[in-house]
């Protein structure tokens, strides 16, 4: 039997205006959440993981190519519609994301200790009701497959798969 670790997080309250303006954002038609808690939601409902991608979005080179050679293809989305919840943990050097947001992204890169981009976490969330904090299991990590070219989503999706079986 795998061990699981579960580590505890306490996420700041997100805004009204960050529900709304950076909830979630269809891309090459998947839905990516920004909010956590919304992602805890939808997760919580459909009994699906949590696929979270550490991105710089406006300046990481292999970050675009990861979206390019894996997420942009009908086999990452089919995938990702049937196992995952999409989450998009941005960290722009030219553009400016609401404070909340922010602070919910450094909080998560630091409790994950993410050193580099592109970095995706897969994990399960539960909540406690009464201190309103998330506990997380971490399932693992993944990064830009290492393989021969044009082969990128087909490594991508057999490490992710194996992340998703081990959970276990």
């Amino acid at each position: 039997m795998k061990f699981v670790k579960i580590f505890c997080l306490a996420l700041v309250t997100v805004t009204f205006a960050l529900q709304h303006a950076a909830a979630q954002e269809q891309k090459d038609g998947l839905t990516w959440y920004t909010d956590v808690k919304q992602v805890y939601d939808v997760s919580t409902k459909t009994k699906k993981p949590v696929f979270a991608f550490f991105t710089g979005s406006d300046w990481c080179g292999w970050c675009h190519r990861l979206q390019a050679n894996v997420f942009s293809k009908q086999g990452f989305k089919d995938w990702a519609k049937k196992n995952v919840i999409l989450l998009e943990l941005d960290f722009p050097r030219n553009k400016k994301l609401p404070d909340a947001l922010v602070k919910q992204n450094d909080d998560l890169q630091r409790f994950f200790n993410v050193q580099g981009f592109p970095t995706i976490w897969m994990f399960n969330m539960t909540k406690d009701k009464k201190t309103d904090k998330f506990s997380i299991a971490a399932l693992g990590s993944l990064g830009y497959p290492s393989c021969e070219p044009g082969k990128e989503e087909t490594t991508f999706l057999a490490n992710a798969t194996q992340v998703l079986n081990n959970k276990k």
